[in-house]
């Protein structure tokens, strides 16, 4: 068994562990503003619903706008660079919102432009990280290095979640910010801390040499190749229904369930934890089962929980939806480990940051579209009955894969075959999927 399998990443690694710090606590400041911003609207700005939801939508708005030529530009440059300039712009556009507020010029509209430009931000830095990652470790280290940087991530969140309300109550809303600006000068001084340099970026003569030439490159490599499509196309309708009832699940506990805002919080805390104990099993299960099986298992079998949700009433039933969500957050994450993995080990490297571009594009651009048919569903047929309609979508969206080549393989390919549109034949000692009785 190779030094990778058996772990000690963190230990032996520090690159990747100052890497693995600074992203986390990225994180964590990410969940806490998802807290203190809306609240700094609501008690410090008096906005509306329509202007909060304006402020939550301001934050996916740059994925849909330059996402596709943000993976043009961090294919041409080196990924370090970007990931600082993006933590930098972070870390003074938060630190500015308590600085404006004291002198009395914060507005609605100079905090959606600080939500819009630390979007921004966010889309740089994602899809540099994504692209950053493989360059510091080796193959035979990146599952293992995937798999703690989601957990960390989602233990981050619950963190986050847990105790940003808790910061804007003891400091004041718009003083929190400071909080996620803090987590962006560790992620800075990580970030600062790590030795390796990529080399100089070198055009290949085959690639195009304009900007839409080469966003049309990076959408082509998720249409002409079945691997990539069915994982995209999978992400956007998957995407599409659990933003679907997630953006409606506070008021179905709240309103149809009968509990108070306190339980509620801590109940979707205990959901979140799903996201953990998801990175934690998915390599020894990919390990044992197949990394094409383990695929369909997170995505397919656990969300299938997802419809205990819709059945939670108070007391003990509130069990089905700390069950049912607790599954649907494992499954997402450990998806999400094996699909990062997958696409860093199979991807061209000159073509990873146009790949992540691509799919975030693709399927974030169905966040906002699950938000309003949660909403729409839930005015039109009641919450209950909506939450059954979006819940159901989870496990369904999971057809795709498995109708597609991921279905009919052990394994999800470790190396593209760029000559023929044809997946790679499957390995003679893989065992087709049966369908499940």
């Amino acid at each position: 068994m190779s030094q990778s399998t058996r772990g000690g990443l963190l230990r032996r690694h520090r690159d990747f562990r100052l890497l693995w710090c600074g992203e986390t606590a990225g994180k964590f400041g990410a969940s806490v503003t998802g807290v203190a911003m809306p609240l700094v609207a609501v008690s410090t700005l008096d906005a509306n619903t329509f202007e909060v939801g304006l402020l939550s939508a301001a934050a996916w708005a740059p994925w849909l706008f330059i996402g596709l030529p943000a993976g043009v530009w961090v294919d041409r440059s080196r990924r370090r660079p970007i990931m600082l300039a993006a933590a930098a712009v972070s870390l003074l556009l938060f630190a500015g919102v308590p600085v404006v507020a004291w002198l009395g010029w914060l507005s609605t509209g100079l905090l959606l432009g600080v939500a819009l430009l630390t979007g921004t931000a966010a889309v740089f830095f994602q899809t540099a990280y994504s692209a950053y990652l493989p360059s510091i470790l080796e193959p035979d280290d990146q599952p293992e290095g995937n798999a703690k940087l989601h957990g960390s991530a989602s233990a981050a969140q619950i963190a986050g979640l847990g105790s940003g309300g808790l910061i804007a109550q003891l400091a004041g809303a718009a003083n929190g910010m400071f909080a996620n600006a803090a987590t962006f000068l560790v992620s800075l001084l990580c970030l600062t801390g790590i030795r390796h340099r990529e080399p100089p970026v070198t055009r290949s003569g085959h690639r195009p040499a304009t900007l839409v030439g080469e966003v049309r490159e990076g959408l082509s490599l998720i249409a002409d190749d079945p691997w990539f499509r069915a994982l995209t196309l999978f992400g956007a309708v998957s995407n599409l229904a659990l933003m679907g009832y997630q953006s409606i699940q506070v008021v179905f506990l709240v309103r149809t369930v009968g509990l108070a805002p306190g339980p509620v919080g801590a109940l979707i805390a205990a959901t979140s934890a799903g996201g953990v104990v998801g990175a934690f099993a998915v390599r020894r299960v990919a390990d044992r089962v197949g990394t094409a099986r383990a695929t369909l298992l997170f995505e397919l079998g656990l969300p299938l929980f997802a419809l205990l949700i819709p059945l939670t009433v108070r007391g003990v039933g509130v069990l089905l939806f700390v069950t049912g969500g607790f599954c649907v957050c494992a499954g997402v994450v450990a998806g999400n480990i094996i699909k990062a993995s997958f696409q860093q080990r199979y991807c061209p490297p000159d073509l990873l940051g146009r790949l992540t571009a691509s799919t975030a594009f693709l399927s974030y651009g169905t966040i906002p579209l699950g938000a309003l048919l949660g909403g729409a569903l839930g005015t039109v047929l009641g919450i209950r009955t909506a939450m059954a309609v979006t819940t159901a979508g989870v496990p369904l969206a999971a057809l795709i894969l498995y109708f597609s080549p991921i279905g009919r393989t052990r394994d999800l390919p470790a190396a593209r075959r760029p000559t023929s549109g044809a997946p790679p034949s499957p390995d003679p000692d893989d065992e087709p999927v049966l369908p499940r009785p």
